[in-house]
């Protein structure tokens, strides 16, 4: 395990986190990147906390990376969090605030994610993933959202087009410099 200094990372659980599945560390095999598509952290945050399912859960990532390289952790790596359809289990969700097609995300008039990712968000992220890399053995994979879930939606401005129903991170996310920098392989749908 290379000597890296542990990313400073915020511990904010979410409230219904003990409801989570629990998993082994060694389960996780996978990191799906995302943005948060909302304005800000306070807004990604109120829409982690809301309660979804029977269990008394909600969709979350795991981390959080604000605009500033700040990083905050909703949901432990030893339970399952709902970030990706068909992925959980196996994976870990890093969020990354952006307001991406914020607040029209399926008017085909607005489909541009055209807000670029600051270089301290960045930076942040691969520290993560540098650590996240050093920590679970098992960790091989990395995929942005929009390459998992690849399902449309009918816009909300014509029923006549549909739209994708992720595309997160988006065509400004810099995956070269982030998989020059880490020991992950893409992993294609």
């Amino acid at each position: 395990m290379p000597d890296r200094a542990l990313p400073r990372i915020d511990l904010q659980p979410l409230p219904y986190v003990e409801q989570l599945t629990p998993r082994a560390a060694a389960d996780v095999d996978l990191v799906v990147i995302h943005c948060t598509e909302l304005p800000d952290l306070a807004m990604a945050r109120d829409y982690g906390e809301r309660v979804l399912y029977d269990s008394g859960s909600g969709n979350s990532g795991h981390y959080y990376i604000d605009r500033d390289g700040s990083i905050v952790e909703y949901v432990p790596v030893e339970r399952v969090a709902h970030h990706v359809s068909g992925y959980n289990p196996r994976s870990i969700g890093i969020e990354l605030v952006n307001s991406g097609r914020y607040p029209n995300w399926l008017d085909s008039r607005h489909q541009a994610m055209d807000e670029p990712y600051p270089d301290a968000q960045i930076a942040a992220l691969i520290d993560l993933l540098q650590h996240l890399c050093d920590s679970l053995p098992a960790l091989h994979h990395i995929a942005g959202h929009e390459q998992l879930d690849t399902r449309e939606e009918v816009a909300t401005d014509d029923p006549e087009r549909r739209v994708p129903r992720k595309r997160d991170p988006g065509p400004l996310f810099p995956w070269p410099r982030v998989l020059a920098a880490i020991p992950l392989t893409a992993l294609l749908p």
